[in-house]
């Protein structure tokens, strides 16, 4: 049985069972809700057993010199620092070392709230990659393969010497085994999807339609997760797709970008962003 907001009936009371554990919610409507706090105190009074997909794009800490806590990300992840309007964020700051023990943990908290057969799947980079495919397995999920974005021939050299870094990675493992689906499947190991800026809320963010292919692992009426939600894409592929989510973001001025655009797409508009 499928409800009002699309959920079927076992999902809609789990996420009402997310509610009563973590209190009101910043934003919900029609199966998406947005907390906003920190995802390690969040994540710990989920419920078990919840969600079917783990879909993430965390700070990627990514050349981070471990003692910056307060370095502004705008200087790493903008042309010149100019952010053209989109805020800054928190947590790029780690140190490799503490980066793994970090993910480690809310990637932990993750799988306990996830069901069995749940896919986990988290972006990184180059620099990354192996650090946050030991962090998956530490937290859990059995390590099955690497999905990788191409973000097209824009993508940042610093200089002629160079292979462009060109490709971005999503990590994925499952919570026990992989399972055998019939209706959807097999999902592509690799998109080529370029970035458009008026599709790009945050300084770091993905496109919707690489989110909206991700998604296909959660089954049509489910639930998938996102600990660090950002602008929202991940809540916004799922209204498009017919999904439900739950996303917990630190930063209240991305909750609400995030719920706007949210909003948008449930009246089957995509918000775009507007530069400064």
């Amino acid at each position: 049985m499928i409800t009002g907001n699309g959920l079927t009936l076992g999902k809609y009371r789990q996420l009402e069972s997310v509610k009563l554990s973590l209190g009101k919610p910043y934003y919900e409507s029609n199966g998406i809700v947005i907390y906003n706090g920190d995802t390690l105190e969040l994540s710990s009074n989920l419920p078990p057993n919840i969600f079917d997909a783990l879909i993430v794009d965390p700070p990627y800490c990514s050349g981070a010199a471990g003692s910056a806590v307060g370095a502004d990300p705008s200087a790493k992840y903008c042309h010149s620092g100019n952010t053209v309007g989109r805020p800054t964020f928190g947590g790029d700051f780690r140190d490799q070392r503490s980066f793994k023990y970090w993910c480690s943990l809310w990637i932990a908290q993750a799988l306990r709230a996830c069901k069995d057969a749940a896919y986990g799947l988290v972006f990184t980079d180059w620099r990354q990659l192996a650090t946050m495919i030991d962090a998956l397995q530490a937290g859990g999920f059995c390590y099955k393969g690497l999905i990788s974005w191409d973000k097209g021939g824009g993508a940042r050299a610093p200089h002629k010497g160079y292979f462009r870094h060109q490709c971005e990675f999503i990590p994925w493992g499952i919570k026990g085994k992989v399972p055998k689906l019939k209706d959807r499947g097999p999902f592509p190991g690799s998109y080529s999807i370029g970035v458009k800026q008026n599709d790009k809320h945050h300084m770091t963010g993905k496109p919707t339609p690489l989110m909206q292919g991700l998604g296909q692992c959660v089954p049509v009426g489910g639930l998938a997760f996102d600990p660090f939600c950002g602008s929202g894409t991940t809540l916004v592929a799922s209204v498009l797709e017919g999904r439900g989510a739950i996303g917990f973001e630190a930063s209240e001025e991305y909750c609400e970008i995030a719920a706007r655009r949210v909003d948008a797409a449930q009246r089957g508009e995509l918000m775009k962003f507007q530069r400064e």
